[in-house]
């Protein structure tokens, strides 16, 4: 039975997400993908033009996941600081169930990739601290936040940062939520 339009355009994604969870495994190259997932190179390039165009469809999922997570707390929460306390643990938990596009999200996974790449995830970036931004600028309109929603929001971005490296730079081990109980309070109080 043919697949359906998509499905193996989607399959390529996820077994280039699978692979890129093991960050001390075979280097990620198109002729590894298609040993993967049994196929020639040449029928990885009728789905996609290109490696770069792989991971533009990785990012595409991360950006339409995050902002669709990030758009319902923003929605549901009318609380600005327990919006912002919501989108960082959504980061921080997006990372630790999905270990491959956290080597995306840093950056790791598109070394000597297109620069464009990285331009677009330079933009995630600047999306996701104004996100918070925009929360703790509610927050602070209720008086419930004295800080600087910019710096503070900056601040914050960095420490989810900061979480996604030790957790890809550990393996997979250190967890991006460990200990996000009492850093919470520390962020936040």
């Amino acid at each position: 039975m043919p697949a359906k339009p998509g499905e193996r355009r989607l399959q390529i994604l996820q077994t280039l997400a699978a692979m890129l969870e093991h960050p001390r495994g075979e280097k990620v190259t198109t002729a590894a993908l298609a040993a993967k997932l049994d196929v020639s190179e040449a029928a990885l390039y009728r789905h996609f033009a290109s490696k770069a165009q792989m991971f533009e469809g990785l990012i595409e999922f991360v950006e339409t996941t995050l902002f669709s997570l990030a758009n319902k707390i923003q929605t549901a929460e009318a609380d600005g600081v327990a919006q912002a306390e919501q989108i960082v643990s959504m980061l921080l938990g997006f990372a630790q169930k999905n270990a491959g596009m956290t080597r995306v999200l840093i950056g790791d996974a598109l070394v000597n990739e297109d620069e464009r790449l990285q331009a677009r995830m330079n933009l995630l970036y600047d999306r996701l601290e104004a996100a918070l931004r925009q929360s703790l600028r509610t927050a602070q309109m209720a008086n419930a936040w004295r800080g600087d929603p910019a710096a503070d929001a900056a601040a914050l971005f960095a420490y989810v940062m900061g979480r996604w490296q030790v957790y890809a730079k550990s393996g997979f081990k250190r967890l991006p939520q460990d200990g996000w109980d009492a850093q919470r309070k520390f962020l936040f109080s």
